[in-house]
């Protein structure tokens, strides 16, 4: 693999603490059984996923390449450089009564809580070892997802904003500049909500042009979501057609992205890479 090294390569982030987010199976998203079918389907973001790209880091073609580091949970005090305290409180009191659909599809089930703070946990711990100086690239492989949960409450089967966090620590240990790149197929619309007043945080998103899709999720994603106050100009949304393929995305990052990149010029990188944006035809 060119410009990696056994010693030089890649840092996985990772603790199986996070498969026990149980999101359940019902149709589709709802985990409702309407009784009359023979087989549910699995929640979409389910823990295959992560146990699919665990064998693939650890089997595959850059494994010698990684280097794996294990997680640990987040505490409360690292939340709130990110997420309202009444949020919080909010998550915590539904882990206590034994679960809640917080928005359309968004469960938190008995396990769900201690996952989140395990994968908020592990993304901090990812972002501090590359501020201490332990390498240039860190991979937090983490669920349940982020970066559609907002300051104040969930969205899109995101609780905690696990990249926002590592965002936050970063400017707090003195970097000027960070930027996000976020690849996901959906608009990564919790990450540019908590920096949409802010300068010091370019947020990018190349997502399928879907709009808002309800309460939970207001913000549409278009090109006229450019940021507000001191954050005017410092979020990007490039909506693409559906059905991009490569060259769309290459272009789109050619064209858009690394200019605008290169003109900020950041400290700091970090990437939301949400796999939904790639397919096998």
């Amino acid at each position: 693999m060119a410009g990696l090294s056994p010693s030089g390569g890649i840092n996985v982030f990772w603790h199986e603490g996070m498969l026990k987010h149980d999101t359940g199976n019902g149709v589709f998203d709802t985990g409702m059984d309407p009784g009359f079918l023979d087989v549910l389907e699995k929640h979409p973001e389910n823990s295959e996923r992560l146990r699919n790209m665990v064998s693939i880091l650890k089997r595959g073609p850059i494994s010698p390449y990684i280097s794996w580091h294990s997680g640990t949970p987040a505490l409360i005090s690292h939340l709130l450089s990110f997420h309202t305290p009444e949020y919080i409180n909010e998550l915590v009191q539904a882990d206590r009564d034994g679960g809640k659909e917080l928005c359309s599809g968004t469960f938190l089930n008995p396990g769900s809580w201690d996952a989140a703070l395990l994968a908020a946990g592990t993304a901090l711990s990812a972002m501090k070892h590359i501020l201490d100086g332990h390498g240039k690239i860190a991979y937090a492989l983490v669920r349940p997802p982020g970066h559609h949960a907002q300051p104040s409450q969930a969205d899109g089967y995101c609780f905690l904003n696990n990249a926002g966090l590592a965002v936050q620590l970063a400017l707090n240990a003195g970097c000027a500049k960070v930027a996000v790149i976020d690849i996901d197929v959906h608009y990564g619309n919790g990450t540019a909500e908590g920096f949409y007043h802010s300068d010091k945080v370019l947020t990018i998103s190349l997502h399928m042009n879907h709009g808002s899709w309800g309460p939970s999720h207001p913000q549409s994603g278009s090109v006229d979501e450019i940021g507000e106050g001191e954050g005017f100009g410092y979020n990007l949304n490039i909506p693409l057609p559906n059905g991009t393929g490569d060259r769309g995305y290459a272009y789109a990052m050619n064209q858009l992205v690394v200019p605008a990149i290169q003109k900020y010029e950041p400290e700091m990188m970090v990437l939301v890479v949400g796999q939904d944006s790639s397919a096998v035809s």
